[in-house]
């Protein structure tokens, strides 16, 4: 497998790495702001999901070695949706991290990305497990973990929806 694919695959580790430091740092100051985590119950799954991604890949990687190579497109399809990633976590700044935490003193982010769409980075991460293990030559982890990534948003989606409606309703009653 060409050395460039392991270090491009250590660079996405890294920054998912970083990503994790800035939503602790993020969630620390949302909670400090009077934010109130909801729907954490499922949140252990999505840690699971994307640990055990990253763990399919490399065996499936190791196992497809010999055949592997550079795709320039998927390459390119690649650097669009970290961009995409990039957008909505500036777009959404302070208040970007992997929890459901709502903040009653400020108001719904609907700007870059959330003015087209109400959950673009889940779109975006969606096609991300789909392109990364393609460009890594892992077409097994390419079809499972987007279905598996679909099903946990159908109990993610809705209880940000629940906990945004909440929010919604006690920011006019006063009660948050």
């Amino acid at each position: 497998m060409p050395i460039a694919l392991w270090v491009l695959l250590g660079l996405i580790v890294l920054q998912r790495l970083v990503e994790l430091v800035i939503a602790k740092r993020n969630e620390k100051w949302m909670k400090n702001q009077g934010g109130i985590e909801r729907g954490s119950g499922h949140y252990l799954l999505f840690i699971i999901l994307h640990v055990s991604f990253f763990l399919s890949l490399l065996v499936e990687m190791l196992l497809n070695s010999p055949e592997i190579t550079f795709h320039y497109v998927l390459f390119a399809l690649f650097l669009i949706t970290q961009a995409a990633r990039i957008w909505c976590i500036q777009t959404l700044g302070r208040f970007w991290n992997t929890k459901i935490i709502i903040a009653p003193n400020f108001s719904l982010v609907k700007e870059g990305p959330y003015k087209y769409m109400k959950h673009p980075n889940y779109v975006i991460v969606g096609v991300e497990l789909f392109i990364i293990p393609l460009l890594f030559g892992a077409p097994v982890t390419a079809i499972i973990f987007p279905i598996l990534h679909i099903l946990l948003l159908t109990v993610r989606i809705p209880a940000e929806e629940q906990a945004l409606t909440e929010f919604a309703g006690s920011k006019k009653s006063g009660n948050l």
